[in-house]
């Protein structure tokens, strides 16, 4: 990395001598010149991360001493050229993250010695060739993120020496082949985003050394296999997103390194394992959430969402020093929220959401002063555990701004807290407004009563606030008026009266943000809070257009009138003035005179503007 910039010259054809060209992370730009096939002593040749366009050269099949081809992360187009199975000494070909495009060419099967081939995140189309089973040394096969599609090869399960089988988010047909059973070696499995069918097939449970096992977003159907547990060495099962059935086979509980296991979304139902803990829910999952999950220190995210869970509030959750999102949506929870004496509580909960359940009483105060995360804007989160593969971002529901929506990367960009559609009574606590990370409240649909919290127009970043379907009376803050952020806000139907405040972000929202609040006024509502009582927005905006022009009138009228009178007895001084600089050739006390004069007039026109504005403001708001 040097910041070399410019194209390659077509003359480096002449260093027919050379044996490594190196010119990786630069910002070279152009296209590979043909010439560069000349270069047949040439071993390394790595010009990846750099601006390069066009297509691959097939002069570089002519580079049979190659033995790494690096051209990964540029802007390369067109199709694999087929030249490139006649390199017989390659050892890794990296194509990723370009713009290839059309069929991997069969001749591909020619590379017996290679033992890493990356073409992922490209354009690539058509099926995997069969051919590929023959480069009997591929240990790393990654073509994630292209158009490939129709069957999985079974001719695949011929790479013994592969460790990790990289397909994801293509347009694969077809059942997963059974050859994959000869795969001892394979450690990391990623089939997830396709449109695979059928049945997982048992002879996955022979691939021993498989630490990752991901088959999310397909169409996979039948039971989860009771073999599963002999893999004791599995840290990730991701199959959420399919159609798989029946009850959670009992041998999962023999996976001691698991560390993530997402089964969500699909139809499998009994009672969550007493022996295991970090689950994605929406399982039709019942009873009570197993109290062993306590066990489970490192775990990050917790979605139980979406179940018939019938609990209290699991305050003991609190306890897990990593734990940063709680989703516990839409089950059948009940009863207060009773925080313990400790202080360690949630400290690194970023998303709380326990909407549609049955909790009732005050709105937990102690547990809003434990909620650390939440205290501080832009702090710096590290790269979370759970984010073990570039293929796989845990995700959670959750509405915002009025919709229901599925965010990924959710440990370090979001942060959020739900209580929506409850039985929680008694005032907001005014502490939730030092919670200035949050991006999202919703209160709404519980009946909650008094006033709205001042200190909650200290959340600087939250972009959506829905306090609707309550008890609430009295006014809206004015300090709401600085929650320069805030896209969406809902106060409708409560008992709130006064004016409207003003603001940057009040003048967006429509009447269904106050509706159902018979005592309110102020844009948008057609009862205004100025002296006639029935001021609008248009009225607003033409009193400010009016005031400017009347400003700009009375200035100019003023002006002309003191240039006229003076104009009579200053004219001869002002002639004599300019006679003498014009004769001494000093023109610049003129240019400099001109623009003192400009500069107090300009001046004064701002002050009487300001004045007059300010006045009529007042006047605009003065509510009665």
């Amino acid at each position: 990395m040097n910041n070399l910039s410019g194209t390659i010259p077509p003359e480096i054809g002449n260093l027919t001598n050379l044996v490594c060209l190196d010119l990786h992370i630069n910002q070279i730009y152009g296209t590979i010149p043909s010439q560069i096939g000349s270069l047949v002593k040439l071993q390394i040749l790595r010009i990846f991360n750099n601006h390069l366009n066009g297509s691959i050269p097939g002069e570089i099949g002519q580079l049979r001493c190659l033995t790494k081809l690096s051209l990964g992360t540029n802007f390369l187009n067109g199709s694999i050229p087929a030249s490139l199975g006649n390199l017989n000494n390659l050892s890794y070909l990296y194509l990723y993250e370009n713009r290839l495009s059309g069929s991997i060419p069969p001749e591909m099967g020619n590379l017996t010695y290679a033992k890493a081939f990356y073409a992922f995140s490209n354009e690539l189309s058509g099926p995997i060739p069969a051919e590929i089973g023959k480069m009997k040394s591929l240990q790393n096969l990654s073509l994630y993120t292209n158009n490939l599609s129709g069957p999985i090869s079974s001719e695949l399960g011929n790479l013994k020496n592969l460790n990790d089988l990289e397909l994801s988010h293509n347009q694969l047909t077809g059942s997963i082949p059974s050859s994959f059973r000869k795969l001892k070696n394979l450690q990391t499995l990623f089939l997830g985003d396709n449109n695979l069918i059928e049945e997982i097939p048992s002879s996955i449970c022979n691939l021993t050394s498989m630490t990752v096992l991901y088959l999310s977003k397909n169409n996979l159907k039948g039971k989860i296999m009771q073999c599963l547990g002999n893999i004791s060495g599995l840290q990730y099962v991701m199959m959420s997103h399919n159609n798989l059935s029946g009850e959670l086979p009992s041998s999962i509980c023999n996976l001691t390194s698991l560390q993530g296991l997402d089964l969500g979304r699909n139809n499998l139902m009994g009672a969550i394992p007493q022996c295991f803990g970090n689950m994605s829910g929406h399982l039709e999952l019942e009873g009570k959430i197993p109290r062993s999950l306590e066990n489970c220190k490192r775990l990050e995210v917790l979605d139980l969402g979406d179940n018939l869970l019938n609990d209290t509030f699991p305050m003991w959750l609190g306890t897990l020093p990593e734990l940063r999102v709680l989703s516990l949506r839409s089950n059948k929870l009940h009863g207060p929220i009773r925080t313990s004496g400790s202080e360690c509580m949630f400290l690194e909960l970023r998303i709380l959401d326990l909407s549609r359940n049955d909790f009732s009483k005050n709105l937990p105060m102690s547990l809003f002063q434990h909620l650390k995360a939440m205290r501080t804007i832009n702090q710096t989160t590290n790269a979370s555990s759970y984010e073990f593969h570039r293929h796989y971002q845990d995700s959670v529901h959750v509405v915002t701004k009025g919709l229901e929506l599925e965010l990924v990367r959710i440990l370090s960009l979001y942060t959020a807290i739900d209580l929506s559609n409850n039985k929680f009574e008694g005032y907001i606590p005014s502490i939730m407004g030092e919670l200035i990370a949050i991006r999202v409240l919703n209160l709404s649909h519980n009946g909650l009563q008094g006033q709205i919290p001042p200190s909650l127009g200290s959340l600087s970043s939250v972009e959506s606030l829905d306090l609707s379907g309550n008890h609430l009376v009295g006014e809206i803050p004015a300090q709401f008026a600085s929650l320069t952020f805030l896209e969406v806000l809902n106060l409708s139907y409560n008992h709130l009266e006064g004016c409207i405040p003003l603001g940057p972000q009040f003048h967006t929202f429509e009447n269904n943000s106050y509706e159902g609040n018979d005592g309110l006024r102020g844009f948008p509502l057609s009862k205004g809070c100025g002296n006639d009582g029935h001021d609008s927005a248009s009225e607003k905006t033409y009193a400010g257009s009016a005031l400017d022009e009347e400003s700009n009138s009375e200035f100019l009228n003023d002006f002309w009138k003191a240039a006229l009178m003076g104009y009579g007895t200053v004219l001869c001084i002002g002639l004599s003035i300019i006679y003498f600089l014009i004769s001494t050739g000093n023109m610049k006390w003129l240019e400099r005179i001109i623009e003192e004069l400009e500069h107090k007039i300009m001046t004064a026109r701002r002050k009487k503007q300001r004045r007059r504005r300010q006045r009529n403001y007042r006047r605009r708001n003065n509510c009665f």
